[in-house]
């Protein structure tokens, strides 16, 4: 069973940037899709941004495409989110996700394995 781990989350003023990472122990990540999903106060979790298994494809939001990142590194294990140009719309708590069955981690990806989550905060 792999364990997912998210951290780098804080505060950050509108306009700037955060890096999320989101390291995995217990099973390789190679071969599954990883994806970053985020849930604000008061509000359903949504989908923020998914990577394919291989690195090759990737897919995002609305509301973040041009200002997020979503990348892999296999040989450490670890997703990332790069988050640029921040808005207070993006104050949530962040979470990582994998899938072993998909090919790319979307909104609609079932069956995702957790992580427990790291806040983000943007100060206006």
């Amino acid at each position: 069973q792999v364990q997912l781990v998210e951290s780098g989350g804080g505060l950050a003023q509108a306009g700037g940037s955060l890096r999320l990472s989101c390291a995995a122990s217990g099973r390789t990540l190679i071969n599954y899709a990883m994806g970053w999903f985020r849930q604000a106060p008061g509000m359903e979790r949504e989908f923020v941004a998914g990577i394919s298994w291989s690195g090759s494809g990737t897919t995002y939001a609305d509301s973040v495409r041009g200002r997020f990142t979503i990348s892999r590194d296999d040989a450490k294990n670890t997703a990332y989110l790069q988050m640029n140009n921040l808005e207070p719309d993006d104050t949530a708590v962040y979470y990582c996700a994998v899938s072993s069955v998909a090919v790319i981690v979307t909104a609609t990806t079932k069956n995702l394995h957790w992580g427990q989550g790291t806040q983000v905060t943007v100060s206006s």
